[in-house]
């Protein structure tokens, strides 16, 4: 499709769909965003609108399987991420579908295997955004032995809760549209996988403060399924050591951070957009910021690899079915870890 306009329609104009990807794409040369359905043909009316999208339809499978459209845009909560890459795919158009990959590592694999099976489309996620950045300096600092044999990290991830107490529940704490997807567990473990080795095992302990909320469609108290707190053990490849901790209900959290401890020094970043990254040798009495030269640091340019990719000028680099199994396969086992008492559970073997 070299130097050809490309047509794509959107499943799901949602925030980030809004914010980020639509702006991105129509900034693209070429590019035009045909077609659009969202939960509510009243939502997807006020996207078309705000966008110039000259097609609403009344249902995602009519996006899906379109024949005026090459690719589609996924941005819908993860309910939807299976059938509509699936449907997608097999009606012949590439895929770029929103993080989270699926509600669970057997829809995950799915959607891999029907990716597979048509090798000339586009099959892409959007990417773990906070560690972009810095992820080609990490690795390098690692590779080159100045943390020396890498022993353990630590991953804090707090935040402000995103529901109070019998406010609406939040799609990210609803098990019917996130499945075994917790807080931003995925997302981190993402990022891991860019500077170190695979898990080989994890124990997980989970709680769920806020455990009660009204659904916006029933308007009904509903329970909570979903944790707001976490607490991972990890074993990794190469006989490193982890912890994560997650939690949206603690008060006066400090910065997310991955702290990553070795032999012979310590490597910090804060893991937010953009965020500082920090070293320290062990004779050093404190860690100090790390410059990031240009031809290191990465950004986010999700949408632009997508199209091309299509266009067949370059790969994308972030982020590949394969490895949204991998995040998915580990998301699945601190499920079931929790869910036992926090027994030991092997990543590999989950099914």
């Amino acid at each position: 499709m070299q130097n050809l306009k490309i047509r794509i329609g959107i499943i799901g104009a949602g925030q980030n769909t809004r914010k980020i990807h639509l702006p991105k794409l129509l900034a693209l040369p070429d590019i035009e965003i045909m077609e659009v359905a969202n939960r509510t043909l009243q939502s997807a009316n006020i996207s078309a609108k705000t966008f110039n999208i000259p097609t609403v339809r009344k249902s995602w499978e009519e996006v899906a399987t379109s024949p005026d459209l090459d690719a589609i845009v996924i941005g819908t909560w993860p309910y939807l991420h299976c059938p509509a890459t699936c449907l997608a795919l097999e009606s012949g158009k590439h895929v770029l579908c929103e993080a989270r990959m699926a509600m669970n590592q057997s829809e995950a694999k799915k959607m891999l295997d029907i990716s597979r099976r048509y090798p000339d489309l586009v099959a892409q996620l959007v990417p773990a955004p906070f560690s972009l950045h810095a992820d080609k300096i990490i690795s390098k600092i690692i590779n080159r032995g100045d943390l020396g044999k890498v022993l353990y990290f630590h991953v804090d991830y707090q935040s402000a809760p995103l529901n109070i107490h019998q406010k609406t529940i939040h799609w990210r704490r609803n098990k019917m549209y996130s499945g075994m997807n917790i807080m931003t567990l995925g997302i981190i473990y993402e990022s891991l996988l860019r500077w170190l080795p695979p898990a080989k095992w994890i124990k997980a302990e989970a709680k769920i403060f806020n455990d009660s909320t009204i659904d916006p469609d029933s308007g009904e108290t509903v329970k909570i399924e979903i944790p707001d707190y976490l607490s991972v053990q990890i074993g990794l490849q190469e006989e490193i050591s982890g912890t994560i901790l997650i939690s949206e209900v603690g008060s006066h959290a400090g910065k997310p951070r991955i702290t990553i401890f070795g032999e012979k020094g310590t490597l910090a970043l804060d893991f937010v957009p953009e965020g500082k990254l920090y070293f320290g040798r062990r004779d050093q009495t404190h860690l100090e910021e790390v410059s990031i030269p240009s031809n290191l640091r990465g950004s986010w340019k999700v949408e632009e690899e997508f199209i091309n990719t299509i266009r067949n000028k370059t790969p994308f680099t972030h982020t590949s079915f394969s490895t949204g199994v991998e995040y998915m396969r580990f998301t699945e086992a601190v499920y079931h870890s929790y869910r036992n008492n926090g027994a030991r559970i092997s990543v590999s073997e989950t099914t």
